[in-house]
């Protein structure tokens, strides 16, 4: 398996379905809210094995100093060995080099426990985005 930190565009465009597998084909999400304007400016991050993307993410800076991750999707049939902390490690690891010293996402109420094992910690109240609830966390880069 191997990281990329600045795809292709095939390598891009297979994040892309997996992205669409995950987030419209698995949660319902509408297929137009799932791709942005974000997507062209972001930096990407894809897992490939075996020329196969598994997982990806994307991560911009939205402050001097503050990286937000989004798109984080791994593949359902290597969720759990892995591959979401593989990612979630290459992503924190651009944003630093983008100089951000804190990280945040938009958590999925389901997905809370993973990145509080992450270290990252839930702040806010609950909100919706397409339809799912979520909350925001936040992460200290060190």
């Amino acid at each position: 398996m191997r990281v990329t930190h600045e795809p292709d565009p095939a390598t891009l465009e297979a994040a892309f379905r997996l992205r669409e597998r995950v987030f419209v084909g698995e949660q319902g999400v509408p297929v137009e809210l799932e791709r942005d304007a974000h997507d062209a400016t972001a930096h990407h991050v894809v897992l490939v094995d075996d020329a196969v993307a598994v997982a990806t993410g994307r991560v911009r800076l939205v402050a001097p100093t503050l990286a937000k991750v989004e798109r984080v999707a791994v593949d359902r049939e290597r969720r759990g060995a892995g591959v979401g902390r593989a990612v979630m490690a290459a992503l924190e690891e651009r944003a630093g080099q983008l100089g951000a010293t804190t990280v945040r996402l938009a958590a999925q109420e389901s997905a809370i426990g993973f990145y509080e094992r992450l270290g990252y910690t839930a702040h806010g109240e609950r909100f919706w985005d397409a339809g799912i609830p979520h909350r925001w966390m936040d992460k200290p880069l060190t």
